[in-house]
């Protein structure tokens, strides 16, 4: 790190801390803070989605993964583009006639407390998974920057961070700062691999050094197509697609950005936006990743899989650039952790703790308790991210979207589209059995693809059996 370096860095965080310090003037209480007062345009539905959904994974995970297995890293940003297409073309429209704050607030109307408060929890925890793994991405930053600071002040430094950024403001400071996160990103992550294509001095000898290190790890048995979208198996890239899809759709902050939205119409352009400006992104990561594998490859023992995209930064970018290019990511991971932290904070908040008490009900101290909460949520991660998981960070962000989506996904579709046609019981069984098919044989690796496809499909068939035996008559209900 040179002076240039850390004055790019400084102007940057200020730039950005200070966006969101301005946003967080209108906010006066828990509704302006959770939705934005529902008076929210396009561009800042946007920026509330890309702020979280582009974070650590869309960077330094996909270059970590494209380090070594290529195109396949690219499930994370392109499947992120594909579940906001499908957020804006099917569900803004049902979500946002429904009048409630949460998606598991539509779930609790439909089906009752219990479904409700099950569901609170285990979207929760989902949540809290992708918090940790973009704690880990934070770490991999902040070490270029302060190399010998240390991993718990690293971690508290990211868990600061992510707390001004969105505790100020909430989702209006998510999206005012994801939308100049997104400008810089662009910069970052596009400029990365333009950089890459001219010290390659074109993709086609880039194309031709990748098949070289393929022939060795041919010659060594340890073959990896690089150029392919499923190079570690259909079931598995596949099975990571959709869970960023499911992920997105069953998601407690994406859902409070098309809430926020002015409009349908507004909400739905952002999410539009969104599904077209998250892919490239990717792209960048996995230019640079494929380049580091090429120029420093893991025999060499010189880098971690995980530090490729901020290394070759601080090598191959001019100091100033390199600068802003690191804070840009930091302030990446940061407002993934922000958002998602932001979310889990709404749902404890209006569907757990106002279930039980009403000492919140006030909308000043329903704004107190969401702060606090935020710090308490942050804090516990920073508990949970030590150790050595520095390697499994897109790991970690698609077991999240993939718990979330297994206990949401199927009993939301069936709140919008089914109302009134479904008992409760099989609602709450699915919310249950979903998940745990996911754990049980995500870890047991009974089949072949992603355990994504075994949860889904038993909350579908269980909800189906609903379904088909119809819902009671409440006077029949009645002991």
């Amino acid at each position: 790190m040179t002076p240039l370096h850390i004055v790019g860095i400084v102007v940057t965080l200020i730039a950005i801390v200070g966006l969101s310090v301005y946003s967080g003037r209108k906010v006066k209480n828990a509704a302006d803070f959770a939705t934005g007062g529902g008076k929210t345009g396009s561009v800042i539905v946007a920026g509330a989605i890309m702020g979280t959904l582009v974070g650590g994974s869309s960077t330094v995970g996909t270059a970590q993964l494209a380090y070594s297995y290529g195109l396949s890293a690219w499930w994370f940003t392109l499947g992120g583009g594909i579940a906001c297409l499908v957020l804006a073309l099917g569900f803004v429209k049902p979500l946002r006639k429904t009048g409630a704050s949460t998606l598991v607030g539509i779930m609790s109307s439909e089906y009752g407390q219990t479904s409700g408060i099950l569901a609170s929890v285990l979207s929760s925890i989902g949540t809290f998974i992708n918090i940790i793994s973009q704690m880990l991405a934070a770490t991999a930053v902040i070490a270029v920057m302060l190399p010998k600071l240390g991993t718990v002040p690293a971690l508290m430094c990211a868990a600061a961070l992510m707390a001004l950024y969105v505790i100020v403001g909430g989702v209006q400071s998510a999206g005012a700062v994801g939308v100049l996160k997104l400008v810089l990103l662009y910069v970052a992550m596009i400029g990365s691999g333009i950089i890459v294509l001219v010290l390659t001095k074109g993709w086609t000898p880039l194309v031709n050094e990748i098949h070289a290190v393929e022939a060795k790890a041919i010659a060594s048995g340890t073959a990896v197509n690089y150029f392919s979208l499923f190079a570690r198996g259909f079931g598995t890239d596949a099975g990571a697609g959709l869970s960023l899809v499911f992920g997105v759709l069953t998601t407690q902050t994406y859902a409070q950005a098309v809430l926020s939205g002015k409009s349908d119409r507004a909400s739905r352009k952002g999410a539009l936006i969104s599904a077209i400006m998250i892919p490239p992104i990717g792209i960048g990561g996995i230019l640079v990743g494929l380049f580091m594998r090429v120029h420093f490859p893991p025999e060499m023992r010189i880098l971690a899989s995980k530090n490729a995209l901020t290394q070759f930064i601080l090598d191959y970018m001019p100091a100033p650039l390199a600068g802003v290019v690191l804070a840009t990511l930091l302030i990446a991971v940061v407002g993934t952790g922000a958002g998602l932290s932001l979310g889990i904070s709404t749902i404890i908040g209006n569907d757990i703790v106002k279930k039980v008490t009403r000492k919140i009900d006030d909308p000043i101290k329903n704004l107190l308790f969401s702060r606090v909460c935020i710090i308490v949520v942050l804090l516990a991660a920073v508990s949970l991210s030590t150790g050595a998981l520095g390697d499994v960070i897109l790991n970690f962000a698609f077991m999240s979207m993939g718990l979330r989506g297994a206990v949401v996904f199927v009993p939301l579709v069936c709140a919008l589209w089914f109302r009134g046609r479904i008992d409760k019981k099989f609602v709450i069984t699915s919310i249950i059995v979903s998940p745990l098919c996911v754990l049980l044989f995500g870890v047991t690796k009974w089949v072949a693809f992603d355990s994504l496809f075994v949860g889904i499909a038993a909350g579908i068939v269980i909800c189906a059996i609903g379904l088909m035996v119809g819902k009671k008559p409440a006077q029949e209900l009645k002991p």
